[in-house]
């Protein structure tokens, strides 16, 4: 187990990986681990992470994967199975890397995706809820057509310079995301079967006008999970509600952590 102090980075196969760890360490309370979207990285979950933490009580820890962030750079091409590979390959060793003792998975995005192939890989015992922003089970022509839309804005706006504050090589961060999933035979991806195997209670807050899924993704959920599915749908939100309703998706995610924790005496009240 690596010492974690308030920010800092985890050295993962041979990659360094930045990282925040907020309130209480793995060791002294429950953590809530989160895990970011397709373009994300700790920095931009925003202040999501700190007021989770005093709502609920629990440690949180956020990171960057590789080539996201300050972290390690990615080597490129992503395979069309990056998130097989993040969650079968990286994310267990981060979990024991941190000491992961029990909590959370927190996932938007991709980080949902990732977080769901994990739960359904590993019946981690430590492991007491999924909290999925957006996630996405199959790709959807939504999908594609506003990641290729993106690629546009990209190219063409002011979305590379934004970008570019958050990520130190910012060109393969975007392309590294945008090609792989504009690659004709990831149509074909598809982590539903992962689903069944989920054995912990699980939390979708999916956005009404999400550009990127629709409520496809959450009748995938439903109908494959045989573990509970709760389905916060914000409305006037897109595909970032912690961003777009931050208070209405703290509402829900702090109420799921604090059910699936009751019984800690460490968390809040």
């Amino acid at each position: 187990m690596q010492n974690l102090n308030s920010t800092g980075f985890l050295s993962i196969d041979g990659a360094e990986l930045e990282y925040r760890m907020l309130g209480p360490t793995p060791d002294a309370a429950p953590t809530i681990v989160m895990l970011h979207e397709g373009l994300g990285c700790v920095g931009l979950w925003g202040d999501f992470p700190e007021r989770l933490q005093a709502a609920t009580g629990a440690g949180v820890f956020a990171y960057s994967r590789a080539g996201y962030g300050a972290s390690s750079p990615a080597k490129l091409p992503r395979p069309l199975d990056y998130m097989h590979r993040e969650a079968l390959g990286v994310l267990p060793k981060v979990l024991d890397g941190i000491g992961f003792g029990r909590g959370l998975l927190v996932g938007h995005s991709d980080g949902g995706s990732i977080a769901a192939i994990y739960a359904g890989a590993h019946q981690d015992h430590r492991l007491h809820g999924l909290a999925l922003i957006a996630p996405h089970f199959i790709v959807e022509d939504i999908s594609v057509r506003s990641i290729a839309d993106t690629k546009t804005a990209y190219e063409t706006t002011s979305l590379k310079e934004k970008l570019a504050r958050w990520h130190k090589d910012v060109d393969s961060t975007f392309y590294g995301w945008n090609d792989a999933w504009l690659d004709p035979k990831f149509r074909d991806w598809d982590i539903s079967e992962y689903l069944a195997y989920i054995r912990v209670p699980v939390l979708i807050v999916q956005g009404a006008n999400d550009q990127y899924g629709t409520m496809r993704q959450v009748e995938i959920a439903k109908d494959e999970c045989y573990c509970p599915v709760d389905v916060t749908v914000v409305e006037g939100a897109g595909h970032s509600p912690h961003r777009e309703a931050p208070a209405v998706t703290l509402e829900a995610v702090t109420d799921f952590a604090t059910a699936a924790l009751r019984d800690d005496r460490t968390l809040a009240a």
